[in-house]
């Protein structure tokens, strides 16, 4: 492939990961990964609430990695009130896995920054070998692909397996149960599977300006190798 079109697919794969750093960093921080309903269990059971009297006793929730806003509902208007995961409701959340997918989302808005400038890089310099050639640009654009992906499992498994939801509208309520009646993945949730899906276009794009797979160029090597020693 002639070399401006391959400083041009770069300089694409470039801007994507700048994209996807940018977007991974500003939905971390955004309270917009899950909205959902919350019914007054309590107060329903008591007025056995059915058909449009149940929805004086719903709520609505909000929250995101760090912060969120809860509207409890218990037949006499709502309550709003905000709630912060740092420090408030880490007795009460699974900690270590809310922290995990945190962390991640670090991992995500790092290497797509890292994977930015080497796309540029090579678009612009003259790469040489190790990290910083063909390896680097597969090396770094996996590692945030795939963390992204682990970012979404873990708070999918968060929300699901350890109702997380519920936690959340529950904590420090006395007398009254709430339960998740309905809950939606918000648009920061759909941001990062957008991120995962750049990461994979960019690696399709690699491969497309001419860059071999790594464990494929170290298999022709060592065939090339084995082929030399034969001959002498």
């Amino acid at each position: 492939m002639p070399s401006r079109q391959k400083q041009l697919l770069f300089s694409l794969c470039g801007l994507l990961g700048f994209s996807c750093a940018l977007t991974a960093a500003v939905a971390a921080g955004l309270p917009f990964w899950l909205r959902g309903t919350v019914l007054c269990r309590t107060g329903a059971d008591l007025v056995n609430a059915t058909g449009p009297e149940l929805d004086k006793f719903l709520g609505q929730l909000s929250y995101g990695l760090f912060h969120g806003e809860r509207v409890k509902a218990c037949g006499l208007g709502g309550r709003p009130s905000r709630f912060s995961f740092f420090p408030d409701l880490l007795s009460a959340v699974p900690s270590g896995l809310h922290v995990s997918v945190i962390f991640f989302c670090g991992v995500v808005i790092l290497f797509s920054s890292v994977a930015t400038g080497f796309f540029f890089f090579n678009a612009f310099g003259r790469p040489y070998e190790t990290l910083q050639g063909p390896m680097g640009l597969y090396l770094w654009t996996f590692i945030s692909c795939v963390c992204s992906c682990v970012v979404m499992i873990l708070f999918v498994s968060e929300v699901k397996l350890h109702h997380l939801s519920d936690r959340i509208v529950n904590f420090n309520e006395v007398n009254f149960e709430f339960q998740t009646y309905r809950e939606n993945y918000d648009r920061c949730f759909w941001l990062y599977v957008l991120v995962f899906f750049l990461h994979v276009a960019n690696l399709l794009l690699t491969r497309l300006a001419g860059v071999r797979f790594p464990f494929h160029q170290s298999k022709e090597a060592e065939l090339g190798g084995g082929a030399a020693d034969l001959m002498y």
